[in-house]
């Protein structure tokens, strides 16, 4: 029997893919620390490698396995910048702040490839990605943003494609146009979960799997973390569970929600194949975004049903196929071999939230579907604060995250309502 995920449902075919997926015991007594690290997905498994490279004793616990949560089942597309385009942005936050952010997050891009590199992780990474228009009223905007990129961000490997290339490289006419960028990719993210571990773990962290933390407190320059087995005793705390924080601590939880979202794997569609000839991403421009790719051997990745709750589709490969059909009708009828789901932070303006949520113990997460080189920069970030240069940290705490109205109680109920009113928008 393949192992299941107790807090994610169905069984991936990245987890299928991966080849050795080391374990890691669970804490057994109780251990100090200079940094502990509650959370073994990107952010927290990033930051551990960073600080065991510069020699800091570091310690992590995860609740479950190491990419149990988004960080091993997401789409594994890059992206480029943030969530939101760069000129959105500017006009939000002026041009020097946009700048600074976008910059931020090129620099995400490279030293994700770069760290895989130096530490051989093979990540299947796959360069391309495109954004496609699902109304036509938006294709002046994707046309504007291509020339933006180029112009104001010194960014020129995006492209404007109208509907003709659009539907030649999508080998799709559902999309009236968008854009191609050459300057990202995608990648297989559990590999990428393994070889961080690994790489933490041979620099001498300590990594605990199946070690919940059932409190954590801050008081007198040192940080508690309780877990059933043990106590952990350190001097600064990096909490990184995002969509998986539960009632860990109230600050994040007030600003960070889980939202479940699904993807199904295609049996390998053949050399001669017309779906996305040159393997490229795709993201399109529904609120409830459809995001799909094509795997190394041939199968389309496909991401497209979002639910705002805790409640999952009973079957996600009849809701992952009914959405195939729509772009690709000759695929109505494709044998879906893997469906799976797992559950993104968003924050209420779709930017990353990262606070000082209690004396020395800073909380990260929030990513908001765009998190699989933020999230992983955001933990090299971290080990730089603790080395003492919080700048490029501050990047990011210095974004204005509201919390979401209503509390605990009522968010997800009341976000529910909006969400779904915009999931109405994308079909009129």
């Amino acid at each position: 029997m393949p192992y299941q995920s107790p807090i994610s449902p169905g069984y991936s075919w990245y987890e299928a893919t991966v080849g050795e997926r080391p374990e890691y015991p669970a804490l057994d007594g109780d251990v100090s620390a200079d940094v502990a690290i509650i959370g073994g997905g990107f952010t927290g498994l990033s930051a551990a490698a960073h600080l065991a490279n510069a020699g800091t004793n570091v310690a992590l616990i995860e609740a479950h396995r190491f990419g149990d949560g988004a960080s091993g089942r997401n789409g594994g597309q890059l992206g480029t910048g943030q969530r939101a385009w760069a000129e959105e942005l500017e006009t939000e936050l002026g041009f020097s702040r946009a700048k600074a952010l976008f910059d931020v997050a090129e620099e995400a891009k490279h030293h994700l490839l770069e760290f895989a590199e130096v530490n051989r992780i093979d990540i299947d990474f796959m360069p391309g990605q495109m954004s496609v228009a699902h109304k036509k009223r938006y294709l002046d905007d994707y046309r504007a943003h291509a020339e933006i990129m180029a112009s104001r961000f010194g960014y020129p490997h995006v492209t404007y494609m109208d509907a003709a290339e659009t539907a030649e490289r999508l080998g799709s006419t559902h999309y009236y146009g968008g854009t191609r960028d050459t300057g990202t990719g995608h990648i297989h993210p559990l590999k990428l979960v393994v070889g961080t571990a690994r790489t933490a773990a041979a620099a001498g962290a300590k990594l605990f799997e199946h070690t919940q933390s059932t409190g954590i407190s801050s008081e007198g320059g040192k940080v508690l973390i309780t877990t059933p087995k043990g106590v952990i005793t350190a001097q600064k705390c990096l909490i990184a569970v995002n969509a998986y924080g539960g009632n860990l601590e109230p600050v994040s939880a007030a600003h960070v929600m889980p939202i479940g979202s699904f993807i199904g794997a295609t049996v390998p569609l053949g050399a001669d194949s017309k779906v996305i000839p040159g393997g490229e991403s795709v993201d399109d421009s529904r609120f409830v975004v459809r995001y799909f790719r094509k795997s190394k051997d041939g199968r389309l990745l496909f991401g497209g049903r979002e639910v705002y709750g805790v409640n999952d589709p009973k079957d996600i490969h009849i809701h992952i196929r009914k959405q195939i059909a729509e772009l690709y009708p000759a695929l109505k009828d494709v044998e879906i071999t893997h469906g799976w789901g797992g559950y993104v932070g968003i924050t209420m303006p779709r930017k990353p939230f990262v606070r000082e949520v209690m004396p020395n113990v800073i909380s990260a997460g929030g990513y908001s579907g765009h998190g699989v080189m933020l999230s992983n920069y955001v933990g090299k970030l971290y080990a730089e604060t603790v080395a003492g240069n919080r700048d490029r940290l501050k990047l990011f705490e210095d974004l204005k995250i509201p919390p979401f109205p209503g509390g605990r109680r009522f968010r997800t109920p009341l976000l529910f309502l909006a969400l779904n009113w915009y999931a109405l928008r994308d079909r009129i």
